[in-house]
């Protein structure tokens, strides 16, 4: 590995951040043709059913690529879908050499556009800032060996470790810059999911608002034991892009569930664990259903019962410079606890970021 692939494999990374929120279940891709010192073509994957980066990167190009060099940050498509193999098109357009960020993490197809190119009599480097593109793709590298979504738990709170007052008021934790961050986040992931306590509480909208592009709303998830959610709740009432599911049990009320149906809503039933929502089972469900990615905004106790469950692959926590105090004042993860620290639940590959006054921890439970 040189500096020079290191240089144009980051700008191929910088591309592929192009497409974050509209390739979803596809990976994002960036790719960047060079020849004789100089950049004759970019591309990135930038919509859902559209030309894979390769191909874009083609359309582009000022100059003829034969004998070019290709950098892409993940390796070529061999197989037919929505648009033909990437890697026959490289053979095609006659390349001379391609460097890969990262192996195609899907078991049906890994190392097959690698051999497609070999075969040709291409040269091909692979493993170019492999944890870099490892970490832009993670909900890509869950969902393609899993079928479970990748879940991402956001929380915010003041530093003595508080979501929300004694009297339950909590707008707002944090600033600005931390909430328009969340609000990319909610472009960048395919749903969002919520206990049915915040929806009493908070009657929250859960869409995406973005200035200066077309947003897109995640999935609304409402997990909901019993179907309490009122008919009148705004996510029951929303001209949206994207619709809502009621994850209930069979303890819900049939003629509550035929309301919810009229009223636009889609219904998952799940089966009764410890009392409530199986939120295994549900993860696999919303898996089915193509949706690869939650944001998990809970309260405490949905938080702690993700956890608990192992459906949380990574965290975000916000901590807010403000101190509120108060026993009864709710923390970020309620129930029973763990009564050793040692059995603490620990985050790993530790980031900390600054939005405005408020930090951002970021770690991984689960790394992909």
């Amino acid at each position: 590995m040189n500096t020079l692939d290191i240089q144009y494999m980051k700008r191929a990374l910088e591309l592929a951040k192009k497409g974050i929120g509209f390739t979803s279940p596809n990976p994002l891709v960036g790719a960047v043709i060079v020849k004789d010192g100089e950049i004759i073509g970019e591309g990135y994957h930038q919509v859902y059913g559209g030309n894979h980066a390769e191909v874009n990167a083609f359309k582009n190009a000022k100059k003829d690529v034969q004998g070019a060099t290709m950098y892409v940050t993940l390796e070529p498509c061999s197989h037919y879908g929505k648009t033909p193999p990437c890697a026959k098109a490289i053979v095609e357009q006659g390349i001379k050499k391609v460097v890969i960020g990262l192996k195609d993490p899907n078991p049906l197809v890994s190392g097959r556009g690698i051999k497609i190119l070999q075969e040709a009599g291409i040269e091909v480097i692979a493993g170019v800032l492999e944890e870099e593109g490892r970490e832009l793709n993670e909900v890509f590298l869950k969902y393609i060996t899993t079928n479970i979504p990748f879940c991402l738990l956001k929380t915010a709170m003041t530093l003595d470790g508080k979501i929300a007052t004694y009297t339950g008021d909590s707008k707002w934790v944090t600033g600005d810059v931390s909430r328009k961050y969340v609000h990319e986040l909610r472009q960048r992931l395919s749903g969002i999911m919520v206990g049915v306590g915040t929806i009493i509480a908070d009657d929250p909208m859960l869409t995406t608002r973005l200035e200066g592009i077309n947003a897109r709303d995640p999935v609304r998830i409402i997990v909901d034991t019993l179907a309490k959610i009122p008919l009148e709740a705004k996510v029951l009432n929303l001209s949206s892009n994207a619709k809502t599911i009621i994850a209930t049990t069979e303890g819900a009320s049939e003629d509550k569930l035929k309301k919810l149906k009229e009223k636009g809503a889609e219904i998952i039933i799940t089966p009764i664990k410890n009392e409530k929502v199986d939120l295994g089972y549900l993860m696999r469900a919303l898996g089915e259903l193509k949706i690869d990615s939650v944001l998990l905004e809970g309260g405490s106790m949905l938080n702690y019962s993700a956890l608990e469950e192992g459906i949380v692959d990574k965290v975000h926590a916000f901590i807010a410079p403000k101190i509120i105090g108060g026993e009864n004042a709710k923390t970020p993860v309620g129930g029973e606890g763990r009564e050793l620290m040692k059995e603490a639940i620990t985050l790993n590959h530790i980031k900390v970021k600054n939005f405005g006054e408020d930090i951002m921890i970021e770690g991984y439970i689960n790394k992909f």
